[in-house]
C-alpha cells in the first residue's frame, strides 16, 4: 500500500502513557545547524500529558563541553557517555570539515546495538549514514543534498521526495522544517495522536502536512552545451508548451527523423522528449500558480496539458501535492 504523500512511515498506534520518563538526547557536533538542534529541544521539551506531567527528559550531548556553531557557542550539558542510556537520540545536521568524529559514530553504534531509537534531521543523515546503520534502508535528507548522500553511501536507498522516513528504530527527515514533522510523528508514536496534536498546536503547525518535499524542489532543466544542435529547438518548445507538441512535430522542427531526434535528445539532455516536455510544463504551471489568479482549468491549457484532470495527476506526481495546495503555499514567494 502506498504511504501518504510526503511521508514514508510505518504506522503504529501510540502506546498507553508510560510511567517512566523517556530520555531524548540531542547530539551537538561541531558547527551544528542551530535550527536543526532547536526543533527537537522545543518539541520534546514542551510536550505535556493530561495533568501536566512531562513525558520527556532532554539532554544536549557533545564531544566537547563547548560546541561552536556558525554564530555562537553551545554549552553541551552532557558528554557522549550520556547517549548510553538515552531512549531516543536526535542527530541534527552539522557542517564539519572532514569525516565525523569517530567517538560520536561509535557512541551511536553502541546505542543502536542496545535498541535506542535514532533519528536524524536534514544533514544529520550524513552522520547517521556514516555509522553504517542506514545500510539497506530507505532514508531522506534535504533535496539539495540527496544526490550527494546517495553518492557517498550507495547502500542507502535515498528518497528525496518525502518529508521523513520511519524505519522503526532509525528515522530520517528532510530539510529543517521537516524535522518538526518528524518530531511530531515520534510524539504520536510514543503517546498517541491527541498528545501529538496538542504539541502541534503549541508549535502552530499542522500535525500532518500535505505533500512531500518534492513540492519545494525547483525543477530546472540541465543546461545544454553551448552551440548544441538542440538548443534552438528547446527554446522553441519552451515558447510553445501550450501547443500539441508530438514527437513528429518536435523532430520536424529540428530537421530530423523522429528516431534520430529521440536518440540525440536523450544523448544531450539525459531525458526523452516527452519527459523533458512534461517537466517543462509542470514548471510553467508552477510559475502560473505562484504569479496569477488563473483557474486551474486555464493554467492546464496554458501549460499544455490536455485537461484539468491530466494536469492535476501529473502535477501531483511530480511535486507531491495538488495545484491548489501548491498555490496556497507558494503564492508570491518566488
Amino acid at each position: 500500500m502506498d504511504q501518504p504523500a510526503g511521508r514514508d512511515a510505518r504506522r503504529r498506534p501510540g502506546p498507553a502513557y508510560a510511567a517512566l520518563v523517556h530520555t531524548v538526547a540531542v547530539l551537538a557536533l561541531e558547527r551544528t545547524v542551530v535550527f536543526d538542534m532547536a526543533v527537537p529541544v522545543e518539541v520534546f521539551g514542551r510536550v505535556r500529558l493530561p495533568g501536566g506531567r512531562r513525558p520527556y527528559r532532554l539532554r544536549v550531548c557533545g564531544t566537547e563541553p563547548r560546541v561552536p556553531t556558525e554564530t555562537f557557542t553551545i554549552h553541551a550539558s552532557h558528554g557522549l557517555e550520556a547517549l548510553a542510556d538515552a531512549d531516543t537520540i536526535i542527530v541534527p545536521g552539522c557542517e564539519i570539515d572532514g569525516p565525523p568524529p569517530l567517538d560520536a559514530l561509535e557512541a551511536l553504534r553502541d546505542a543502536a546495538a542496545r535498541g535506542a531509537r535514532i533519528a536524524s534531521i536534514c544533514g544529520g543523515a550524513f552522520i547517521l549514514a556514516a555509522t553504517g546503520l542506514l545500510d539497506g534502508l530507505a532514508a531522506t535528507t534535504h533535496w539539495l543534498a540527496a544526490p550527494r548522500l546517495a553518492r557517498l553511501f550507495p547502500k542507502v536507498e535515498v528518497r528525496p521526495d518525502v518529508l521523513y522516513v520511519d524505519n522503526g528504530q532509525f528515522l530520517t527527515s528532510a530539510g529543517a522544517s521537516a524535522g518538526l514533522d518528524l518530531c511530531l510523528h515520534m510524539v504520536r508514536r510514543d503517546l498517541g495522536s491527541a498528545v501529538a496534536a496538542d504539541a502541534a498546536r503549541m508549535a502552530v503547525t499542522p500535525l500532518e502536512r500535505e505533500g512531500g518535499q518534492a513540492q519545494y524542489i525547483v525543477h530546472e532543466q540541465p543546461p545544454l552545451p553551448r552551440g548544441s544542435l538542440l538548443e534552438p529547438t528547446l527554446a522553441w518548445m519552451e515558447e510553445h508548451l501550450a501547443d500539441d507538441l508530438t514527437l513528429e512535430v518536435m523532430a520536424a522542427r529540428c530537421g530530423m527523423s523522429a528516431r534520430t531526434f529521440s536518440r540525440r535528445f536523450r544523448e544531450q539532455t539525459g531525458a526523452t522528449p516527452l519527459q523533458w516536455l512534461l517537466r517543462a510544463r509542470v514548471r510553467r504551471a508552477q510559475y502560473l500558480l505562484e504569479h496569477t489568479d488563473h483557474a486551474v482549468e486555464r493554467i492546464a491549457a496554458q501549460a499544455g496539458f490536455g485537461s484539468a484532470t491530466a494536469f492535476r495527476e501529473r502535477f501531483r506526481r511530480v511535486t507531491g501535492t495538488t495545484p491548489k495546495a501548491y498555490r496556497a503555499a507558494f503564492r508570491g514567494t518566488r
